[in-house]
Formats: structure tokens, sequence, C-alpha cells
């Protein structure tokens, strides 16, 4: 075998080497070998990462373009991305097992997340205040929040990049981008278009390494003023800690546990669509993934033999086929985690009604698992196992399947099928996540806000209001009247 791929780190517009000389392998989940190598970081290049970004934030490069400028080389990246979305689909697909037919659609969709605020860039806009005081004219202007920590899992890394760096750079911010050491190569490949499409040196850096040495350097770095982060809640507690450092302004976009409530009068065709979109989409590798379904106790049968019948046609196998629809998963320690929480659940009474076990062939597969869980309590409702395994659970009342979707520490997704209009509005109201769809899931857009309430995060990540989220206020008062200011002692 040949020399394996490798990646350096990309700081402050150079390609370099980690200063500790630290190298790591990243492997293959389709065939479990390593495929590429690349570099980490330690403190002192993450030091060296944020004093580039510092530096830009106030070179002239930078600091002086023009909002429509910094517009304008938002657009050169979109076109740059949707140049290149099959190349990185397939090295996303090589390095995180997702299916290819995923990462190609999904990194040519997110060129259109660049587009949107690039568009936005020039839009951001300051007022003036109608202020109570004669001779004064005072005007407020967003100015950029400043250097921006942003912090990306291994899956769905591009997306979550995009709502990311394309609002902190309309907004005129700088970025640290810290990429998964799970799967850091699609990053890695990234930083060639940051650098392809003519951003100033230091603006964006694209860095990655363990938690010590990286992750923890870089959140608690005091240059850092904005921490983006999707991940975990137990990291994410370690970067709220870390933010007390230097507080850093701080979103949290974590886990999920979301609910699919499907009643009695949905269409069973989709229903049976969401639920496999929620669950076995993206090989159920998703913060949204829909795996616990709520469904009338009336419909509960007919449904989970319909989503068998559908199960029997999906083919699990090479993430880089276009006929596969299930691939590997990223990590060995997603399989264990299912079969620990599936062995738990059926303790509890549950019934497996097909999958179950991982496939014996190399590489990293589960088969497409169905739960029947005998209560609420049951350990497939309550685990985010990130994998695809989807699991019923019966409801007799609206109130009952309300109350049952927010028995859970989570709140990011969650999703509605019925026919009646009145119910999908009342219902979707009362839902505590943060997105909810109806008749539909999954769906995506950079104009729609995109959060979890609980401990699924807080924040916002797209639409409109995410680039003001990168500025802070600034309020200018100027005198003027022509006479000198007023003696401060003397009252009136």
């Amino acid at each position: 075998m040949g020399q394996l791929p490798h990646y350096p780190l990309f700081i402050g517009g150079a390609w370099v080497e980690g200063s500790d000389g630290q190298v790591m392998a990243t492997s293959n989940p389709a065939t479990g070998a390593d495929w590429a190598t690349f570099a980490c970081a330690s403190a002192a290049d993450v030091d060296r990462a944020v004093q580039a970004a510092a530096s830009a934030l106030e070179d002239p490069a930078w600091r002086d373009m023009t909002q429509t400028a910094r517009g304008k080389l938002l657009y050169r990246l979109a076109e740059l991305v949707e140049r290149d979305a099959r190349h990185l689909g397939e090295i996303e697909t090589t390095d995180s097992g997702k299916l290819l037919a995923e990462t190609a659609a999904q990194t040519g969709y997110v060129g259109d997340y660049y587009r949107y605020y690039a568009g936005l860039a020039d839009k951001i806009e300051g007022s003036v205040l109608p202020i109570d005081k004669p001779d004064m004219h005072v005007f407020t202007r967003r100015a950029p929040i400043g250097v921006v920590a942003a912090i990306v899992p291994w899956n769905a890394q591009m997306f979550l990049t995009a709502t990311k760096l394309g609002p902190a750079l309309a907004a005129g911010c700088t970025v640290v981008l810290k990429a998964s050491e799970a799967a850091p190569a699609p990053m890695l490949e990234f930083a060639k278009l940051i650098e392809e499409a003519g951003f100033p040196p230091g603006v964006v850096s694209v860095i990655t390494g363990d938690a010590e040495n990286c992750a923890v350097p870089l959140t608690r770095h005091p240059r850092v003023d904005r921490i983006a982060f999707t991940g975990g809640p137990g990291t994410a507690r370690h970067v709220v800690r870390n933010s007390a450092e230097n507080f850093a302004v701080t979103t949290l976009e974590l886990g999920g546990k979301s609910p699919i409530l499907v009643f009695d009068d949905a269409d069973l065709e989709g229903a049976a669509n969401g639920l496999i979109a929620g669950n076995f989409g993206a090989s159920g590798q998703s913060c949204v993934a829909g795996s616990r379904g709520l469904v009338h106790r009336s419909i509960l049968e007919p449904l989970a033999a319909l989503i068998e019948t559908k199960a029997k046609g999906i083919v699990v196998g090479d993430p880089l086929d276009a006929l596969t629809h299930v691939g590997p998963l990223c990590t060995t320690g997603q399989i264990a985690t299912i079969e620990d929480t599936l062995t738990r659940a059926t303790a509890q009474g549950a019934r497996i009604r097909f999958g179950g076990a991982p496939l014996e062939r190399p590489g990293n597969y589960m088969a497409p698992t169905l739960v029947e869980c005998a209560g609420p309590d049951t350990q497939t409702l309550k685990v985010e196992m990130f994998g695809p395994v989807m699991s019923l659970l019966p409801f007799d009342t609206e109130e009952e399947a309300i109350a049952l979707a927010n028995d859970s520490d989570f709140g990011l997704g969650s999703g509605v099928f019925t026919q009646n209009l009145a119910r999908a509005h009342r219902v979707s109201g009362r839902l505590r996540s943060g997105i909810c769809w109806v008749n539909t899931y999954r769906a995506i857009s950079p104009i729609a806000p995109f959060g979890g309430f609980n401990q699924s995060g807080y924040g916002r990540e797209a639409g409109i209001e995410a680039v003001l989220d990168y500025t802070r206020t600034q309020t200018t008062w100027i005198n003027t009247s022509e006479a000198p200011m007023a003696n401060p002692f003397v009252m009136r």
C-alpha cells in the first residue's frame, strides 16, 4: 500500500503541520481501514490561529472591505462549493461513512446558505434614534462581534459549517473552524476553497485535534469573542464552563431525541415514509432523527407492518454506491451504544420487530431496526443512539401524545402527521421543540431558523436573525449644538 493522503492544518492562510508533530489517522467506516492522516493542533497552534484571526480583524484588507465586497467573496465561495460538491461529498463519505448521494447533494445545497448570507452582507443596518434630548444626533451601527470559534461535529459538517461561517463572514467576523477529529478531511478540503475564493489570510483558519490540546484551548482563549458549537450535551457543558474564562457569547446546537406524532387520521403512506426518513435517513446519524415514533393505538399495527414491508427494500451497503440506502456508522462506539441500549430495552419488555444487530461484514454496519416499546421508560426512547433504530410507542389521546412528546430532556425537532389542519396548528404549537415538521420531515432551508429547546441547546442558526448574532450594537451620540458642552457640575 502506498503512502496515505495527508492533511496539514490551515492557519493564517498557510498550510502547516502541528507544532508538536502529532499526527492521527482517520479510517473509512465502510472498511475499517485507515485511509488518510491529518496533523493535530496543539495549544500553541490554537493560539496561532486565534491570533491570526484577531490580526485579520484589524487588517485593512478585511476591516475596511465594504460589506458588499464581503458579500461577493461569499458568492464566490458558494460557486466553488457547488463546483466541487461531488469531490467534497466523496471525501466526506470516505471519511464518515455517510451516503455519497446525501453528502454530495447536501454539499451542493449549502452553496445556497453562503449565497443567502452573501445577499445579507450589505443589509446589516443601524438606525437613527428619536432621542429625548435636544441637540443630539444618536444612531446605532452593527459591528462585527470579533473572533469566532466555530466547532462542528463529523455528521452534516458542510451544512453545520455553513450555518456558522456564512453569517459570521457576512457580519465581518473572523473565524477559527475546529473540525471533528473523528472525520476531519472534508473540512480540510473545504479550506482549499476558502483560499481559492480570496479571503484575506487569517479570516478563516481550519484546525482539528483532540479536546485537551485543541478544543479546550480554543474555547478558553481570551481573544475569542463568540463560540458557535454543535455537538453533544456533555461536551457542551465543558464549552460553557470554558467560556467563563473569556465571556464569549455562546450558542449551542446539541443532541436530540425527536418525537414524530402520528394521529389516527394520518396518511399512512406519508407517515411511514416520514418515520423511515427520520430514522433510517443518514443511517440514523442525524441530530433531528425522529427516533421516538408516537402512534395512535388504532393504527400502530398497520403502520408498523407498512414500515416493515418498506424496510425489506432498504439496501445496506457501500456508501459510495448510488443504490445504497443505509451505510456504515462513523464510529465503532455507536455500534456499542446501540447494542447496549437494545439489550436494556428488551429487558424492559420491548420487542424488536426487525433488525437489532450489527451486520456480519467489514465496517461499522448496523441493521435497520424497529423496536415496539413496552412503555415510555423504554431505553430506546431515552438514549440518543445515532444509528438506524426506530422506536414506536402507542398513545390514545391528543393530550397523551403531547405529554409523551414533551417528556424528554431534548427539544430539537418534532414531526406531526395528521390531515386535520386545526390539530396540526394546535399540536405543533404545544410541542417543546425548536423545529416542527407537519406531514414531512428533515426539510431545511437557509431561510428557516434551526435550533432547540431544553438540553438541545440555545441560540438559532440560519435565518435572517442569525447574522445579527455575530454583531454587537454600537451607539454613537453627536452633540449638534454650536455651544460648548455645559458645565457638568451645574444642574439645570
